[in-house]
């Protein structure tokens, strides 16, 4: 097993622990099983978690986090919800793993969703999206998403993206926006 080319949420948590300015507020764009949620709230004050399914909303909730406000409801109503700048926001596109492969995240919603989240970063705060592009809405969110984030002000957003070179059939990435 290698200790770095990992898959890209264990990169992405990593990234985060390692390199977040404050450990405040975060925000979980993408509840799905939880496993992001549970990361942020071991290491944030509050965390806000969006999720448009139903069962991913109960599920979650039954582990009354004090520090974890679950949001049914989609990404791109980030500012409905938030009035706060928060220091993280974690990405895990596609469909929930388990559920409804028909039930995925969508390029505008996301396009939205990452406009909303840069207004409310914090300087030395930190987005990860991990991308997964193996079904047909998952291409469409790579292509605007990459369009989103090559066109941010070098002079205020850093932005990297980790990709696996050698694997076949679409490997998700991780693309990482860190405020200045």
């Amino acid at each position: 097993m290698y200790k770095y080319v990992t898959d890209v949420n264990k990169l992405s948590h990593h990234i985060i622990k390692e390199f977040c300015n404050k450990f405040d507020i975060a925000i979980d764009a993408t509840l799905g099983n939880g496993h992001d949620t549970d990361f942020l709230s071991e290491i944030f004050g509050k965390v806000y978690s969006f999720e448009i399914q139903t069962s991913a909303v109960r599920a979650y909730k039954e582990k009354n986090k004090n520090n974890v406000i679950v949001i049914e409801d989609s990404h791109e109503e980030i500012k409905k919800y938030i009035k706060e700048n928060v220091d993280c926001v974690m990405y895990n596109l596609g469909f929930l793993p388990g559920g409804n492969k028909d039930i995925t995240t969508k390029s505008n919603s996301t396009i939205n969703s990452l406009k909303e989240s840069i207004d409310l970063l914090n300087s030395g705060g930190i987005i990860t999206i991990a991308l997964y592009r193996g079904h047909e809405e998952g291409k469409r969110e790579e292509t605007a998403i990459l369009d989103f984030v090559e066109n941010l002000p070098k002079e205020v957003f850093g932005v990297m993206l980790h990709s696996y070179v050698n694997r076949l059939n679409n490997p998700p990435y991780l693309i990482v926006i860190e405020k200045k």
